[in-house]
């Protein structure tokens, strides 16, 4: 395979460099007060060792198998263990040989081969959520296509796999969406009967495995990921639990489907298996039999079958553990603990699980630890024995008992990244996924200690614990409190989420950076005010998003967290693409249990104010008679010149927030100017003076350097960041010159990188700090991200860490002095007139730009990251760069990814 890498580290030397890893992680964790995280970049540091974009390092063990361009989601070990079989986040299957990771094979899926492909910028994506299993005697093999259908492969005698039919399940009829999204997948004994999650409709379907006939089928919970047999009974866990019912609190769940919620967070709450008798007879298509149902834990997902029969697992990824049902009284024995303690903070995510073939070790992939869990497992008496060193975010795993080792599947991955040939140094790109397979074998008891103590050196562990001590007493304010509880000299944190850019984008011409300037396309003349606050304050040139897209990004931005049900649904985002900023992007299930920054401060009795983040744009012509939408010189001129034409609001994405909400101002919506956003805020922050009660936590959204590409219509790239520039800038004058100033702390950051062009990484973004505590004309090169800047903020809030993931951050302190300067920011005005439009296509006499002018036409640039990345970013380079300067694709790999956000 292209590009493909083996790493070994089953040696001696390499578990010592294993240990070397850990005690120098364990070393800064256990430094005293202040310690600082290394100034290195996220990325690959050297072979075997990684540094995620979330704190942690990656050393895993065994043979690593990197798949370019893949997010490996479901595996399948065929029972003569010849054919290791991968698929995810693709349009194909791979066959590899389970002992070299060589790749024997790759196969189109059958569905592909009977119709025309739809263009490119609008596949909307075949892969697999989960759902990939062989038939008993080994001649099928069955793949769950989010699609609506099961894709049938088939062993020839030359021992290949040759595509044989795609299995269509009924529609789903949901309100938004008509295919069905098979998940979980179980074969019959026998081989002919195949039962298959139907996620979206909430059944458990019966197929004829020949034909695809629907034979059954039965109501379960919300969200069925799974499906497991044991003796004459069928197991579906359900990742939203039991439907909603008149009593309980619901949530929007995707695709218009409710889940259950708790009513204070407005979270999915409940996670449940059901049951399903297949002795008793049923009437017509649909079973007549009453199904049971077992609470668990919460977002049950992946169920193993221990052997024999007995007993069945399901890991509660929510949660944090594993449920051990008794498959002869349908009756949870017993719940494991994922994580290292009990008393640690929610961070493990258990969400796939493999027996060895005694049924003694249960395998249990614990995905945001990016390890595998070895649990001793006897009913009542189970225990985690230790934790094994993997990729980034298990989500698949199987036991090869032939060899003794375990193939595990990494959803995600780090690019070696593309070399610059002008200096030959490694760029990465944040969507140049890089899955892959690790291929570990079973390590002794003596290994399995060295391993755990590998795992909580590289995701931090000092630190969680650190994180939990009690504030002590007698201390003195600080800028960035050293334990929660302890006074800060800030009551007041202002955090604005912007949307999409990276480092290099804007800030690459600063020299006194890590920046270049050959990448920079909203340098200084366009954005003005971020250049002087960075050099007023603290210019951060290593500093990261967590996620690559809205959908994650703004689940990392504000709950420092990506759940089991977000990182496995960049397959397509069949249920929804979770942003919460629009109608059918709000999904309870995507949501971290352990809660938002805003559900923190409002339990710990602090006050709340909303601009625009999570919330939901609503307009109308004031003239009913007009017909169509208001667009963005609508919205212009009603804030320039007052012609008061339309009616603009919002409405929370999420009901917890509807109190602490201002609905005259929107979040997402690239009409609305930035500068209009900033006004309210303002408008606001001077009756707050008036009454002298500005909130603990403002949140402010101001995403408009996204940009609306170059269609005719929008203003120009250069127009919307300016906007976003000046927007930002008034706030930060409006809060210097406010009575609340001595107080308060600004923080800014991107909600994600939008897969943009940067020398150091695909992940590196632009943020900033700006308080009068903060230290002046100062680069600071510790590495820190989007839990840095949450962990901050709880810090400065008196508020404890939400997950083990804000805990173990690196809190920036590097950023302060312990002395005030009250000298407050005045803004500069904007270089680029706001309401420069982009020409109509027929006028641009450049065909390149012509071209692009007209595909930005095509784009559904109203709607959240809905756009080919790669198509937007040529767009936008070319747009601030002209025709003739070549797209740097030494910066930016174009890959197959089918979730077509940014």
């Amino acid at each position: 395979m292209k590009n493909r890498r083996f790493h070994l580290s089953w040696t001696a030397a390499s578990v010592i460099c294993l240990l070397a890893a850990g005690v120098w992680n364990l070393s800064q964790a256990k430094g005293q007060k202040g310690a600082q995280a290394p100034h290195e970049p996220v990325g690959r540091l050297a072979p075997g060792r990684f540094y995620t974009p979330t704190n942690q390092v990656l050393t895993p063990v065994g043979m690593q198998i990197e798949l370019p361009g893949l997010r490996p989601q479901a595996l399948a070990l065929s029972q003569d263990g010849r054919y290791l079989v991968v698929a995810g986040l693709t349009h194909e299957l791979l066959v590899l040989d389970p002992d070299s990771g060589a790749i024997r094979q790759r196969l189109a899926f059958p569905s592909d081969q009977q119709q025309v492909p739809p263009p490119e910028e609008d596949k909307q994506g075949q892969v697999s959520y989960t759902g990939l299993v062989f038939s008993p005697d080994g001649s099928s093999l069955y793949l769950a296509n989010v699609n609506g259908s099961i894709e049938v492969f088939s062993l020839q005698r030359d021992g290949n796999f040759a595509g044989a039919s795609a299995m269509i399940l009924p529609a789903a009829d949901a309100p938004r969406r008509k295919e069905e999204i098979p998940a979980g997948l179980a074969v019959s004994p026998d081989g002919r009967r195949l039962y298959v999650c139907g996620n979206l409709s909430n059944r458990l379907f019966e197929l004829d495995a020949a034909t695809g006939a629907v034979l059954r089928s039965w109501d379960v919970g919300v969200a069925p990921y799974d499906v497991a047999l044991a003796g004459n009974k069928a197991f579906v866990s359900n990742w939203g639990g039991r439907r909603p019912d008149g009593q309980s609190a619901a949530g929007p769940a995707g695709q218009g489907t409710l889940v259950r919620v708790d009513p204070v967070r407005y979270i999915a709450n409940e996670g449940s298996v059901s049951v399903i008798d297949l002795g008793k007879p049923a009437s017509g298509g649909s079973s007549s039999v009453q199904v049971k149902d077992i609470l668990v834990g919460l977002h049950s997902s992946a169920l193993a079958v221990a052997p024999g029969g007995h007993h069945i697992v399901v890991t509660n990824s929510g949660s944090d553990t594993l449920s051990v049902i008794d498959t002869r009284t349908d009756q949870v024995v017993e719940t494991i603990w994922a994580r290292h303690s009990p008393a640690d903070l929610f961070g493990a995510q258990p969400n796939a699980l493999a027996f060895d073939k005694s049924g003694k070790k249960l395998f249990v992939c614990n995905g945001t630890q990016n390890a595998v869990a070895v649990v001793s497992f006897r009913p009542g008496k189970s225990k985690l024995q230790g934790l094994i060193p993997v990729g980034w975010f298990p989500g698949a795993i199987v036991h090869d008992s032939r060899r003794d080792s375990l193939c595990v599947a990494n959803i995600k991955g780090l690019s070696w990244g593309r070399p610059r040939k002008s200096n030959g140094e490694t760029e990465f790109n944040s969507h140049q996924y890089q899955g892959s397979i690790s291929l570990v074998p079973l390590a002794s008891l003596r290994s399995l200690r060295a391993h755990t103590r590998a795992v909580l050196a590289n995701i931090r562990y000092p630190l969680l614990q650190q994180a939990m001590l009690p504030p002590r007493p007698g201390q003195p304010p600080r800028p960035v409190p050293e334990r929660a509880g302890e006074p800060s000299v800030f009551q007041h944190v202002v955090y604005i989420i912007k949307e999409n850019r990276t480092y290099d984008q804007v800030l690459g011409d600063i020299k006194e950076g890590n920046g270049d300037p050959g990448l920079c396309v909203f340098g200084e003349r366009i954005t003005p005010n971020q250049h002087k606050m960075v050099r007023n304050y603290v210019l951060l040139d290593n500093t990261y998003c967590s996620g690559i897209l809205s959908a994650d990004g703004h689940q990392w931005a504000d709950t420092a967290i990506a759940t089991d049900y977000v990182e496995k649904s960049f397959a397509g985002w069949p249920r929804s693409y979770p942003d919460g900023m629009a109608d059918n992007e709000v999904d309870a299930l995507a949501y971290s249990p352990a809660g938002f920054i805003w559900d923190n401060v409002l339990a710990h009795g602090r006050t709340l104010r909303n601009y625009g983040e999570f919330a939901i744009t609503r307009k109308q012509w004031k003239d009913k008679t007009r017909s169509g939408d208001p667009h963005f010189l609508d919205h212009w001129r009603d804030f320039t010149q007052g012609t008061d034409a339309v009616t603009l609001w919002s409405e929370p994405g999420i009901e917890s927030l509807r109190p602490h909400t201002m609905t005259s101002t929107v979040g997402w919506d690239m009409d609305v100017p930035d500068v209009f956003r900033a006004a309210q805020f303002i408008r606001e922050l001077k009756d707050f003076e008036r009454t002298g009660s500005f909130p603990n936590l403002v949140i402010i959204c101001l995403p408009n350097d996204h940009t609306s590409g170059t269609k005719a219509g929008a203003p120009t790239p250069a127009a919307q960041v300016a906007d976003n520039d000046l927007a930002f800038g008034q706030v930060v004058e409006a809060i210097s010159h406010s009575r609340f100033w001595k107080e308060t702390c600004i923080f800014a950051v991107e909600d994600d990188p939008q897969a943009g062009w940067d020398h150091v990484s695909g992940y590196r973004t632009t943020a900033y700090v700006i308080s009068p505590y903060t230290k002046r004309g100062q680069t600071i090169s510790t590495q820190y991200n989007q839990t840095s800047l949450l962990r901050t903020m709880e810090l400065d809030l008196g508020l404890p860490p939400m997950n083990q993931l804000d805990a173990t951050a690196t809190p920036m302190s590097d950023c302060f002095t312990g002395v005030a300067d009250l000298t407050p920011f005045v803004a500069l005005k904007n270089n680029i007139p706001l309401d420069q439009m982009n020409p109509d296509p027929k006028k641009i006499a450049d065909p390149l730009l012509r071209h692009y002018a007209y595909a930005s036409a095509r784009l559904p640039l109203d709607r959240i990251d809905r756009c080919p990345e790669d198509l937007l970013n040529r767009i936008l380079w070319h747009a601030m760069k002209g025709s003739q300067v070549p797209y740097p694709s030494w910066a930016v790999q174009r890959v197959e990814d089918d979730d077509r956000r940014h």
